[in-house]
C-alpha cells in the first residue's frame, strides 16, 4: 500500500512539474518596459514592441493583431497601463486595455482590430 502511495505521489509530481514547464513556456516574449503586439494568438508569428505611445501602427500589424502583452513598469505617476484602439490616433473604440504586467494569448472581440495605443495610469 505505501509502494502504490509513493508511486502516485511521485506521478503526480513529475505531472505537476510538466504542467509547469508548459506554463512557463509560453508566457509572452516581450522586452521589459515595452507593450507588445503579434500577429497570431498565442505570442506568434512577427512581433511589434513599443516603449511609448503610437498613434498610427505599422502595416504589418494594424488591424493583423492576434496576442497582447503590457511589460510596462509601474510607479509613481508611470503611465503604466495601455489601452489599444480600434483607429489610428486612439480613435474609434478601444479594443483592449491592459493593466501592468498583462498578457493576452487571444481575445476574439480585440483580434485584427488593433491600429493605435497609448500607455494610461488606468483603463
Amino acid at each position: 500500500m505505501k509502494r502504490r502511495i509513493a508511486l502516485l505521489a511521485a506521478t503526480l509530481l513529475a505531472a505537476g512539474s510538466a504542467l509547469a514547464g508548459a506554463t512557463a513556456a509560453q508566457a509572452a516574449d516581450c522586452p521589459s518596459g515595452e507593450f507588445c503586439a503579434w500577429e497570431n494568438a498565442d505570442y506568434g508569428g512577427q512581433r511589434a514592441n513599443w516603449s511609448g505611445d503610437d498613434g498610427w501602427w505599422e502595416s504589418y500589424i494594424a488591424d493583423e493583431d492576434s496576442s497582447w502583452a503590457n511589460h510596462g513598469i509601474e510607479g509613481p505617476g508611470i503611465k503604466s497601463y495601455v489601452q489599444v484602439y480600434s483607429e489610428a490616433w486612439q480613435g474609434g473604440h478601444m479594443t483592449l486595455c491592459l493593466a501592468p504586467g498583462q498578457e493576452v494569448n487571444y481575445n476574439g472581440a480585440a483580434n485584427d482590430d488593433g491600429d493605435s495605443h497609448t500607455w494610461a495610469t488606468g483603463c
